[in-house]
């Protein structure tokens, strides 16, 4: 294999990656963007790409017009998932495996096998108790299993070290960079503000899945003590979950100044009309709201958790995890602090143009797989 495109010699076939996106990592918008654009890149140096996921990820992320092949993985029974997994790698130079689910059943399909697996870990689990019993039990298998593990934090490799991976890399990864912004008219950002409620006031902007344990608590919490700022800002919170009813019966009982806005396709628009973006998670690898807000040169305010510090560097303003007071004070401080916003936002578009872009990813996977396979 090569970073550079190379035609087959006449009569070979070119290498088979096969790309398994697992029912786990098949909902996350992170993963499923890299392995759309992870499956574009090879296609684009000369490797034949399936993609074996969910029947619901091909409308969503377009495997098949990246050029790769799509498989889905719709059994009811995991048995017949592993068969279906077996089956669309029976031709592969190399598997890659998105997740620990998914590693899981690559693992499983290849058993028997020389052809050599590679695991990314984009997330970290969330279980306790015996849940979190069994998946670490599936962490030393999957790792195990992997002749190299990929982490796209340096907390994922280490925990992927301390399970018994017997390599274990930090990898470049990176989401599409944002095209430049379309042309609009004076008016357009007070019309967007004002349909927001917030003509007068600063705009506070949050996104991710409304799910418990994903620090709304702490986000509430500080919401309460922006009461008391003059004028109070408003908090828009973009994205849609199980936690919703629950998250609205409290800003409802407690009058907090915060809007739910359901799930939005137009994160960007948002963030160019908001004050300060607000990551308030109690774990993260590469959030996708802190790359779009440095991108696009809005303060952040985050919890140090996980990825987030090496992530985002010295371009923004890091919090600890479950600590409200802190939270509302970084914000409530940036917002009576223009300069400190600007400097903020120029710092993060610096940090962002340092980030790797999708090439360096592919060809630091190319890189990867020259090293486990012979073509």
């Amino acid at each position: 294999m090569s970073s550079t495109p190379v035609p087959s010699p006449h009569g070979q076939s070119p290498p088979h990656a096969v790309q398994v996106l697992g029912s786990g990592s098949g909902g996350s918008v992170g993963s499923g963007v890299h392995v759309r654009s992870l499956a574009a890149g090879l296609v684009a140096r000369g490797l034949r790409v399936t993609v074996c996921a969910p029947g619901e990820a091909e409308p969503v992320y377009g495997f098949a017009s990246a050029g790769a092949r799509f498989r889905p993985v719709d059994a009811r029974t995991a048995a017949g998932r592993v068969a279906a997994v077996r089956a669309a790698c029976a031709s592969a130079s190399v598997v890659h495996a998105h997740g620990l689910r998914s590693g899981m059943l690559a693992a499983l399909a290849l058993r028997g096998r020389r052809t050599p697996l590679v695991v990314t870990w984009h997330t970290r689990p969330r279980a306790e108790g015996a849940g979190g019993r069994t998946v670490r039990l599936m962490e030393r298998a999957v790792v195990r299993a992997a002749a190299v593990v990929l982490g796209v934090s340096s907390d994922l490799v280490d925990r992927a070290r301390a399970r018994g991976a017997r390599d274990a890399r930090l990898a470049p990864t990176a989401l599409p960079a944002p095209g430049p912004p379309p042309a609009r008219g004076d008016g357009w950002r007070h019309k967007v503000r004002a349909e927001l409620g917030v003509v007068e006031r600063p705009l506070l902007l949050t996104a991710g899945r409304l799910e418990e344990n994903r620090g709304y608590g702490p986000l509430l919490d500080a919401a309460s003590a922006w009461l008391r700022l003059d004028p109070p800002p408003l908090l828009a919170i973009a994205g849609e979950g199980p936690a919703r009813a629950a998250l609205r019966r409290r800003i409802d009982a407690e009058g907090l100044p915060v809007r739910l806005l359901g799930r939005r396709e137009d994160l960007p628009d948002l963030l160019a009309v908001a004050d300060v973006a607000v990551l308030s998670s109690p774990w993260e690898a590469r959030p996708p709201l802190a790359q779009e807000a440095l991108y696009a040169g809005v303060p952040l305010v985050a919890t140090a958790v996980g990825g987030v510090p090496e992530l985002v560097g010295e371009a923004a303003e890091l919090v600890p995890y479950g600590d409200p007071w802190a939270l509302a004070t970084a914000v409530a401080r940036l917002l009576a602090d223009p300069v400190r916003r600007a400097d903020l936002a120029e710092a993060g578009r610096v940090q962002a143009a340092g980030w790797p872009d999708e090439d360096d990813t592919v060809s630091h996977v190319l890189r990867v797989y020259d090293e486990l396979t012979v073509c």
